[in-house]
């Protein structure tokens, strides 16, 4: 018999109840006369992330995640999928299949992401049938080709056709998207978006209809600037080891009450919202539901006592009550050392102007600035002083092709950073201040069959991600100390940036405006076309 004071997420109340458990399932939730001082909460969903950018194997996500209340996510395996295809979203299953969190996914709509970048997959309609099939795929996964949607783009329209086929629901992606563009991309079917940035964007969205999620995860922080506008959803996304060191959706939820969100409609936009959207037999507290379910202290700042999944104890205290050992990978890496010359950029003038990635703290979205930089023994240079660094993308399929720009932001005065997580198609991304440091930095992180990895005047450190060059087996205390060492280390070098090495995954996003970087070059999101580096202007 489990007591405490029951918020109710069907009629917004709070009352003390006993609820009665057999083989797993809530088979009676009775109102009694008493007076506890601890909160029982339906077990939180996260409806939307992606397990792989946490660094962590599932069972090792599970884990970290459990502890803070989150027993249910809704995880979009795009990142390994652009990897392995249908073999990654497989080991993903395999892997979750082994702990208890309930791990849901969504079927990979975009994997290539686009057509201006090297994956090492592609899942086209018959895939998607294939998958939506499967009672753990329970959505279509986020249509980021926006673009393919407006133009009717037969394959696009095909996967979409699949998930309706199937009656489940589709995902979005949509960042900055209005009018009628908006309505033509909602008419296709598609219910949800998360890269809402702007207050008019979630109201506009809303008003179709959209289910709006508010995003905090460890590079984009939307929840506090758009909480005024509502929403339906709160979902972290991608987030960091050393960010679910601190929390997860209690964290999230204690923030979101702090900015004035009604406490019992913050924890329906993590139980009983999605629940209902997706379908899922979870999310509320009821007869014949199964017994996942919380101990908090409070509803102000979530503080996790106990967490129970299908009525047993699988965490108390802040510690995980099961044993985890993820499973293993194939190496996933093909490609030919790298020289200083490969990060070149030829010119015959004295200088050239530019164009230049500039990162935003603490989102998604890049602007497009320019430099003027000089021109060295027929090579364009940097410019440390003014932060104008080198950015190079390197394919990690067995076709060897390298693509090379600059970017601003990133604050190096010295050496190179490098990153095998690079969305989506994750092939190997670097920024440095010197093309020796980037070739090193590079090599370093295909030696270890993937990870991240920071050159300096220290020497070479890095973080391991065997599995896929996405995630470590090990826990995420260890992934944690690694990364925040390699951090510090950047942090020496000179960069300001919160998450220097999530910001780095995410010049890669071809999907996301304004000006990014794939292994075919310089992209302009907004054009949805290539641009050169060297202005015509020039």
């Amino acid at each position: 018999m489990i007591k405490g004071n029951i918020l109710n997420v069907f009629t917004e109340e709070i009352y003390p109840v006993e609820i009665e458990v057999r083989e797993g399932i809530i088979r009676c939730v009775k109102p009694v006369k008493d007076d506890f001082k601890h909160f029982i909460l339906p077990g939180f969903i996260d409806a939307h992330l992606h397990i792989e950018s946490s660094m962590l194997t599932p069972s090792r996500f599970a884990e970290a995640v459990i502890p803070h209340g989150t027993t249910s996510v809704i995880a979009d395996p795009h990142e390994i999928a652009n990897i392995m295809g249908l073999d990654g979203i497989e080991y993903m299953k395999n892997d979750a299949s082994s702990v208890p969190l309930r791990v849901f996914f969504t079927a990979p709509s975009c994997v290539p992401a686009t057509p201006f970048e090297t994956s090492g997959a592609v899942i086209g309609p018959p895939e998607i049938d294939e998958l939506m099939e499967k009672d753990h795929i329970v959505a279509l996964g986020e249509v980021m080709n926006f673009p393919g949607v407006l133009a009717d783009d037969p394959v696009v329209m095909d996967k979409i056709r699949a998930s309706k086929k199937y009656k489940k629901p589709i995902d979005g992606h949509a960042p900055l998207l209005s009018g009628t563009d908006l309505c033509k991309y909602v008419e296709a079917g598609i219910s949800t978006d998360h890269e809402c940035t702007q207050e008019e964007e979630v109201r506009e969205k809303r008003q179709l209809g959209m289910k709006v999620m508010l995003r905090e995860g460890s590079s984009a922080r939307n929840l506090k600037d758009l909480i005024s506008a509502g929403g339906d959803f709160i979902v972290s996304d991608d987030k960091h080891p050393e960010d679910l060191l601190s929390g997860h959706l209690d964290e999230t939820l204690a923030k979101a009450v702090d900015s004035g969100l009604d406490p019992i409609e913050a924890v329906k936009m993590v139980t009983l919202n999605p629940s209902d959207h997706y379908n899922l037999d979870v999310g509320s507290l009821i007869p014949g539901k199964p017994a996942d379910l919380l101990l908090v202290e409070d509803l102000t700042n979530f503080r996790v006592k106990k967490v129970l999944i299908e009525g047993k104890l699988v965490a108390a205290d802040g510690k995980p009550l099961f044993d985890v050992n993820p499973l293993q990978l194939k190496n996933t890496f093909t490609l030919s050392p790298k020289r200083p010359s490969h990060f070149e950029l030829p010119s015959s003038r004295e200088q050239e102007l530019v164009r230049v990635i500039q990162v935003v703290e603490g989102q998604l979205i890049t602007l497009e600035s320019e430099a003027l930089l000089p021109v060295l023994k027929g090579k364009i240079g940097t410019d440390i002083e003014n932060d104008v660094l080198k950015i190079g993308v390197v394919e990690r399929y067995g076709h060897n092709s390298i693509s090379n720009g600059f970017v601003s932001g990133f604050g190096l005065k010295e050496g190179a950073i490098a990153s095998s997580v690079a969305h989506d198609s994750h092939n190997i991304i670097v920024v440095g201040t010197s093309s020796k440091d980037m070739a090193l930095a590079v090599n370093k992180i295909s030696k270890n069959k993937g990870g991240l990895v920071a050159v300096s005047k220290g020497g070479c450190i890095s973080l391991e991600l065997p599995i896929a060059g996405l995630m470590s087996t090990e826990n995420v205390y260890e992934v944690s100390f690694q990364l925040n060492a390699l951090n510090e280390t950047v942090e020496s070098m000179g960069c300001k940036l919160e998450s220097p090495f999530m910001t780095l995954s995410f010049m890669a996003l071809l999907v996301i405006p304004k000006l990014k970087i794939s292994d075919k070059g310089l992209f302009d999101v907004e054009k949805f076309s290539f641009v050169k580096v060297v202005k015509e202007d020039n």
